[in-house]
């Protein structure tokens, strides 16, 4: 019996609106490194695994310069 262990993924809500602003997020993202995410931009939804407090990603997602909502775990 493994027990592994599981990364959250987080779900947060960001007011992109085009192709430019989820480019944005990508870029500020990546700068973290050890970060596995999905960006869905016609729901404008991030999905982001980490181990790093929602605080944390929820002020690195602010660096796009949008709104950002964190809706909890998925």
């Amino acid at each position: 019996l493994t027990t592994e262990l599981i990364t959250p993924e987080h779900e947060f809500e960001v007011a992109m609106t085009c192709e430019g602003c989820s480019g944005a997020v990508t870029r500020i993202l990546n700068k973290l490194g050890d970060v596995k995410f999905e960006i869905d931009l016609p729901k404008k939804l991030v999905w982001i695994e980490s181990e790093k407090d929602i605080e944390f990603l929820t002020e690195t997602l602010k660096k796009c310069g949008k709104e950002v909502k964190y809706n909890g775990t998925k």
